[in-house]
């Protein structure tokens, strides 16, 4: 890949610590021209899922680039790190489910390596800090134009540890999904495809699964669809289908979070 100035950055670091700054730090040290966009770094710790979330609805909107992500439970086991290239970029990150979904969005993985070679990482390589010492250095490299193979041997791209999909269960007058995320507003986004509102209706029931009809609410395509405090199944901006409250908060209203299932009526 030809040197590109940008470097993405999703993690779980938080804000309090100076995590960020340490990767950031590294970046400068090896490519001083490099353009940093922090996506997030408030993924909630170890959530791997949320993470993938965030990164593959994220990244087609970003410069073509290289974009790191750490979400990482596993840090210093036996767990890989890798590098993926894709048509729309290389990803940099732990292979443990969060880069797949990404890579997706951006054409597909088209090759992959382990990340073992010695002189593109840290001195000291931490055991608990490869944010630092192993995937912000690869990242930086390869925003300046060094070559992928150079960084390790390739892996096959089909052994790359992948998430198990999430639950979508379509029925006679509705489907049941999985939460796959909650954004900052206390919108909750299920795991269903747009499709599955189709066809439209002026009213659904949402509630867990089971005999309970749920809490009515509008079929709508925006908040304002809802009357205020009222719920509002719509597609989102990330082609999902989501819930939402006008004013206020779906997440507190339906009592879920990521992995409970919801079951949508018509």
């Amino acid at each position: 890949m030809a040197a590109t100035p940008w470097i993405s950055l999703t993690t779980d670091y938080g804000l309090t610590d100076g995590f960020v700054a340490a990767c950031h730090g590294v970046i400068a040290r090896i490519a001083p021209a490099a353009r940093i966009i922090d996506v997030t770094h408030l993924v909630p710790p170890a959530d791997v899922r949320r993470g993938a979330a965030v990164l593959a609805q994220t990244v087609p909107y970003l410069p073509v680039g290289v974009h790191m992500a750490v979400v990482d439970p596993g840090v210093g086991t036996t767990r890989r790190g890798v590098a993926l290239a894709t048509p729309g970029g290389l990803l940099v990150g732990p292979d443990n489910g969060l880069l797949p979904d990404a890579a997706a969005t951006l054409g597909g993985v088209t090759a992959a390596v382990e990340l073992t070679e010695p002189r593109w990482l840290a001195t000291r390589v931490s055991g608990t800090f490869h944010g630092r010492d192993v995937f912000a250095p690869v990242a930086a490299r390869l925003s300046l134009g060094a070559p992928l193979a150079e960084a390790g041997p390739a892996v096959d791209p089909a052994g790359l540890v992948r998430l198990p999909p999430p639950v979508v269960v379509p029925d006679a007058d509705g489907f049941t999904a999985e939460v796959l995320t909650v954004d900052h507003f206390g919108n909750v986004q299920l795991a269903a495809p747009a499709e599955r509102l189709d066809p439209p209706a002026a009213t659904v029931r949402v509630g867990p699964p089971g005999p309970t009809p749920g809490r009515t609410a509008v079929r709508g395509r925006t908040f304002g669809d809802a009357p205020d405090g009222g719920l509002v199944v719509y597609v989102d901006s990330a082609e999902r289908v989501a819930i939402a409250v006008n004013g206020g908060r779906a997440v507190d209203l339906l009592g879920v979070g990521p992995g409970d299932l919801l079951r949508v009526a018509w």
